[in-house]
């Protein structure tokens, strides 16, 4: 698989406004064409009095216009280490990708390397637009926290907008709203969690009001406390075992128990596992193994199913910080309006195309 890819803001020069040097490697990579490395997207050019000018289409929008037959254009964005190929799908509801070309799209030594491929449909109903992603492994969850906000910023890319915005995003989980805020970062509205075990899905025995909160699950032979939470896709959150209450999240290994977790007869379609250390009332530490991608530096619906499972065993308040090792991401469960949000960055990495 051939590519050629620019990059942006993977690094810097002292000068923000000189682009990278092009350069070229003998392998099947190609670094082509480099643009601006830094932009704000919140700064307009000023205009004459009494005229009026067209929003001028920035080097990256152009490339993204590009139409070639069998050529893939992409940008690859990443949130807090999360990193997703982003693809304009705007003209068909189908993707241009499918899930197998999409595993090895995400192959870290013969593709692109992504955790997932995300496309931005048309919408559906009153819907600006509607996200679909493709994990790493061809599965397709419902949604994606990290995805959702680091899309949201392509969205502001491919229509040339600039300052605050917002978008209602048609997903798997349900309508969206993120919001691009003063800062650059990106506010999700991720909605109500859900607690009902059927619904989220799991076998486990509920043990309070239909939920499962605190509950017992074996895993390879240990008995670990599991509260279960779904943010549209299901998740596993724990605290601790029955011999260890409180985890240390940098001991656990990782690969060996997330898969045990994922597959787990009690989870009929494969769940999300975050392992949870409590700092304070409003400080949470946590790893993640993700269904069909595995470890990853973060995850943003995890982290705030993270937060609910926190505030329903007691351990913080509803408003809390959520330590990812990609980077920390502000998660808030509103008691008035029963919807958590999300708060963290998106930001771009480089422009690429690729053959299909």
């Amino acid at each position: 698989m051939a590519a050629s890819i620019s990059l942006t803001q993977s690094f810097r020069l002292r000068d923000p406004l000189v682009a990278a040097h092009p350069f070229r490697l003998a392998s099947p990579f190609r670094f082509g064409r480099s643009f601006p490395l830094s932009r704000n997207l919140s700064s307009r050019s000023p205009s004459a009095s009494m005229s009026v000018q067209a929003p001028k289409k920035s080097p990256d929008v152009e490339f993204l216009d590009r139409r070639e037959s069998g050529i893939l254009h992409f940008v690859k964005y990443q949130g807090l280490g999360n990193d997703f190929i982003l693809v304009d799908n705007r003209n068909s509801s189908e993707p241009k990708v499918t899930p197998e070309q999409a595993v090895k799209l995400c192959d870290r030594n013969i593709g692109v390397g992504a955790d997932g491929v995300i496309f931005v449909l048309p919408g559906v109903s009153d819907t600006d637009y509607t996200m679909r992603i493709f994990n790493s492994d061809g599965s397709e969850p419902e949604m994606c926290g990290n995805g959702i906000r680091c899309l949201a910023r392509f969205i502001t890319e491919l229509e040339n907008l600039h300052g605050m915005q917002s978008f209602r995003i048609h997903t798997g989980a349900g309508l969206i709203v993120p919001e691009i805020q003063s800062d650059g970062k990106v506010k999700v509205d991720m909605g109500q969690p859900i607690l009902h075990a059927p619904d989220i899905p799991t076998t486990i025995p509920a043990n309070k009001d239909g939920s499962v909160i605190k509950a017992e699950l074996v895993v390879d032979g240990i008995s670990w406390n599991v509260t279960c939470v779904s943010m549209g896709n299901p998740h596993c959150v724990t605290f601790g075992s029955k011999k260890c209450e409180a985890l240390h999240v940098d001991d656990i290994k990782l690969e060996d128990i997330g898969p045990k977790f994922e597959h787990h007869e009690m989870f009929p379609s494969r769940t999300n596992t975050e392992f949870v250390q409590v700092i304070s009332r409003s400080h949470l530490k946590m790893r993640v193994w993700e269904r069909g991608a595995g470890a990853t530096l973060a995850c943003g619906t995890g982290a705030c199913a993270v937060v609910v499972a926190a505030v329903l065993e007691g351990h913080t308040e509803r408003h809390c910080i959520v330590e990812l090792p990609g980077g920390p991401l502000e998660i808030e469960w509103r008691e008035e309006d029963n919807h958590v949000y999300m708060t963290g960055p998106a930001e771009v990495v480089f422009y690429g195309y690729v053959p299909l």
